[in-house]
């Protein structure tokens, strides 16, 4: 069978497996047993099946999944993230958009302790709607500044979805996170002009109040106890990669370890906690374990098909500049984006996309960068980015339409972000050229 009646019918019999209700991980198995069935020999290739899922899941450097999850669980089950809220709000004064700046502000830190922007989501709006709506912030300084820099925890390591992304793609991973570190900043520095421009042409929206007033010495004493050690958790986690001193994997040993430690200082670490904190990584290493294997396999399907190979000559024959074939792809990401979450979206596309980009010389690093930051759109885009739902259970008193309305313009700094890295390449490179071999 030709690859291009292969190719349609297995996104086909996915859309269908979709449409029932099946988990997206048990739709790629299904796909993956009978492709495998009747592709690879009938029963022998459903013998060689099992020795291809142990060998997708077999690689050290998916050890720093488990590792950055459990620093996330430890993190957020201790309440640590509540007190570095509380540290840096004390640092904020009387000053237009206030709390969607320390939304922000926040975001960002929050991303060095969780990988998952639905957590982050679920913590910001518990945390800050509350005191927003009391001081009758508009839903677009409300809703808007929470989901998108809840997004922030997908691009600024420890990212697991990084790891994941890194190593589907077949990129390195320590390389691939020292890499989306400038863009997260910039796509936080974004944010952050957006809002002080928005609030200053119309301070309406973010009404200004009155705030409480901290010594000196009581912002000093809260900075270096909550926010400066999450700076050595930093340097535990990228520090030691730009350095040469570890690899990812240990430096994600380094991480975990060093945020129980924290766990310890700050007198909340105790017995249940580890337990819940490990069966909580368990359960998620599990499911991306699972991803792996679903995806590892797909894509040796479609190169056994000739769909890989196939594709690559159709590009090559359409006389395509690098860029306009990244603008194409990233078209096609935010479309899926719209009703896809974004590791069901690299199941299906990283194995179809990365033969093509290798095959046109683009740099793999900057564009897997520019693929993140689309995954990290794909949790705020309507109707069903994830991130959008997590809000409005945080906020059930605001509309599905507020929310659509508020997220928009975070959705557009996200493309413009993607926008500067096309045009500036060095943007996703430049930390990198720090590392030491």
């Amino acid at each position: 069978m030709e690859w291009y009646i292969v190719l349609p019918l297995i996104f086909l019999a996915l859309i269908i497996l979709f449409a029932l209700g099946i988990p997206i991980i048990f739709s790629f198995l299904i796909i993956d047993i009978v492709g495998v069935y009747l592709l690879w020999g009938g029963s022998s290739g459903l013998q060689q099946l099992p020795l291809n899922m142990f060998k997708s899941i077999s690689l050290f450097s998916l050890l720093a999944i488990p590792m950055f999850l459990f620093m996330g669980e430890i993190m957020f089950r201790t309440g640590i993230g509540t007190q570095v809220f509380n540290a840096l709000g004390k640092w904020m004064g009387k000053i237009p958009g206030r709390l969607s700046i320390l939304a922000v502000g926040s975001g960002t830190l929050f991303a060095v302790l969780c990988g998952s922007s639905v957590a982050t989501t679920s913590l910001l709006g518990s945390l800050l709607v509350p005191e927003m709506d009391k001081h009758r912030y508009n839903s677009a300084m409300t809703l808007g500044p929470i989901t998108g820099s809840a997004g922030l925890a997908i691009l600024i390591p420890p990212t697991a979805l990084g790891v994941l992304m890194a190593t589907l793609a077949g990129v390195p991973v320590g390389t691939f996170l020292v890499a989306i570190v400038v863009p997260g900043l910039i796509l936080a520095v974004l944010f952050l002009t957006y809002i002080i421009v928005r609030c200053f042409l119309q301070p309406d929206l973010a009404p200004s109040y009155e705030v409480e007033t901290y010594s000196i010495k009581e912002k000093i004493t809260d900075f270096f106890k909550y926010i400066f050690p999450l700076g050595f958790i930093v340097f535990l986690v990228l520090g030691v990669i730009i350095l040469g001193i570890a690899t990812p994997t240990q430096s994600a040993v380094l991480g975990a370890a060093g945020t129980t430690v924290m766990a310890i200082a700050y007198r909340k670490f105790t017995w249940k906690l580890l337990w819940e904190s490990l069966t909580g990584t368990a359960r998620m290493t599990v499911m991306i374990l699972m991803i792996m294997v679903g995806s590892t396999t797909f894509s040796q399907i479609l190169s056994f098909t000739g769909v890989t190979q196939g594709l690559v000559q159709t590009v090559s024959t359409l006389d395509l500049t690098p860029i306009m074939l990244i603008i194409l792809i990233q078209l096609v990401l935010i479309v899926l984006g719209c009703f896809l979450e974004p590791m069901s979206i690299m199941m299906m596309t990283l194995p179809v996309v990365m033969p093509i980009v290798s095959a046109m010389g683009i740099d793999p690093i900057w564009f897997c960068v520019i693929f993140l930051i689309n995954m990290q759109m794909a949790t705020m885009t309507p109707p069903f980015g994830m991130d959008l739902f997590a809000i409005k259970a945080a906020a059930p008193h605001y509309s599905m339409g507020q929310i659509y309305k508020a997220i928009l313009p975070f959705i557009g700094l996200n493309l413009v972000l993607i926008v500067l890295i096309i045009l500036f390449p060095s943007l996703a490179t430049w930390l990198t050229g720090f590392m030491k071999a």
